[in-house]
């Protein structure tokens, strides 16, 4: 530490699991964490909205007030930890036209505002940091930021969502249902009261959003971003995703891409429950866990792995935000800006090419391999496998085979014709499933 160095005035803005975890270190590793940035830390105090609420960690009454405006002036560095849209907004902005350099967990607030935030940092010199907001504890914006900012990164596919993936792997490991496996994640914390978040996408989206967003050097707004949560997939689905040697994951896919329509180069960025081998890296993030795999030009595949979410985790990258926050102010200068001037467009899902497998009941008669080859052949749609279950059930009077039809790469919208026809085909009696390929 800087002898001559003043200390920084740190607030905290929220008193929750994060924020009392974040406060709590902050006052027992002050010294440590001053070693370590060059500059003594002072917490001054956490903004709450209940000073009687029953907080994780005991933290000392005299720190606590309602009003966050008090803490902002005259702070060095301001967390925010209060989560959703307002007042954080207006409170991030308060304290960067300030001057304060801002440490922010809250995903949905930089998915919604990040371009409004970055240059209200960038126009008084402040850093806006932001390591928590995705996958928790594991440091992915750090090494795309920074360690990357010379390579090309072509893709990444992430888990960034601790509560589906528990919730699919309980369903693979356990043969749970969906409900099932929802109420033992409820059960165990993992899943809000509330779960639509989570299991509908939107969580992940958000975070989609930001891992595109900064991969990619471009603004992907989270209207761009394609979302299907997990509510539709079924034990079926899981066994016949088994029986191909595969695992069904709730993927963020951010990818630099030619537009199959434009032949432009873009950005696609979607979210949607992904079969991937079970030889693949992703298919070892099991439980609540998180896992984000990056491939570069020239750094090659990456994988990062580890909790995505909790108190303890989440302080965790808060901290290490703070650290850099410090040390930026001992360095002296003006922050970093984000570097977002690639201005590539967002690519629609319907202009990109998919690998699907698509799971049919038929009619097992003479004829209907041929009726569904002309099919697909009609949307100039190519089948790389086809496996067919012996038949062994009753429907509408007919003897029925389950067909597994895996294609090769094909335009969304090729696929998308291609199933509505098949739905129609007097052979097909139904489309049991539809799920898209990766790795």
């Amino acid at each position: 530490m800087r002898e001559n160095y003043r200390k920084l005035r740190v607030a905290v803005l929220g008193g929750g699991t994060v924020g009392a975890q974040v406060a709590h270190r902050l006052l027992d590793n002050a010294d440590e964490l001053g070693s370590r940035s060059g500059a003594g830390l002072e917490l001054i105090g956490v903004a709450v909205r209940d000073l009687s609420a029953k907080r994780s960690v005991a933290l000392p009454k005299k720190l606590l007030t309602t009003d966050p405006h008090s803490l902002i002036v005259g702070a060095d560095i301001v967390v925010e930890l209060m989560g959703g849209l307002e007042p954080a907004r207006t409170l991030v902005l308060e304290a960067l036209a300030s001057g304060a350099d801002v440490i922010t967990a809250n995903k949905a607030l930089l998915a919604e505002h990040g371009p409004e935030l970055f240059d209200a940092a960038a126009k008084v010199g402040a850093q806006l940091y932001y390591e928590a907001a995705v996958a928790a504890a594991i440091p992915i914006i750090r090494p795309l930021r920074d360690s990357l900012a010379g390579d090309h990164v072509t893709k990444i596919m992430g888990i960034v969502n601790g509560t589906t993936n528990y919730i699919l792997d309980e369903m693979d490991t356990l043969g749970l249902g969906f409900e099932e496996a929802l109420a033992a994640a409820t059960d165990l914390g993992y899943a809000e009261a509330d779960p639509t978040a989570d299991i509908e996408g939107y969580d992940a989206a958000q975070k989609a959003s930001i891992l595109s967003s900064l991969a990619f050097h471009t603004a992907v707004p989270l209207v761009d971003v394609y979302r299907e949560g997990i509510t539709g997939v079924s034990a079926g689905q899981i066994e016949a995703a088994k029986r191909s040697g595969h695992v069904i994951k709730l993927l963020a896919i951010c990818e630099r891409r030619v537009d199959a329509h434009t032949g432009q180069e873009g950005v696609s960025t979607r979210v949607h429950p992904t079969l991937i081998p079970r030889t693949h890296p992703l298919a070892a993030a099991r439980g609540a866990n998180n896992a984000v795999y990056v491939e570069a030009e020239a750094a090659g595949p990456l994988m990062f792995y580890g909790a995505g979410a909790g108190g303890p985790e989440t302080a965790s990258a808060v901290l290490g935000d703070i650290v850099s926050a410090a040390r930026r102010h001992v360095a002296g200068g003006p922050g970093v800006g984000e570097s977002t001037h690639a201005d590539l467009p967002s690519i629609p899902l319907s202009h990109v090419e998919s690998r699907l497998q698509i799971t049919l009941v038929v009619a097992d008669q003479p004829g209907v391999l041929a009726a569904i080859a002309g099919v697909f052949s009609e949307h100039q749609v190519s089948v790389e496998t086809l496996h067919q279950s012996v038949a062994t059930t009753e429907e509408a009077g007919a003897q029925t085979a389950t067909l597994v039809i895996q294609t090769h790469l094909a335009s969304e919208e090729r696929t998308q014709a291609t199933i509505t026809a098949l739905e129609h085909n007097p052979v097909v009696l139904s489309v049991s499933s539809v799920l898209r390929v990766e790795g």
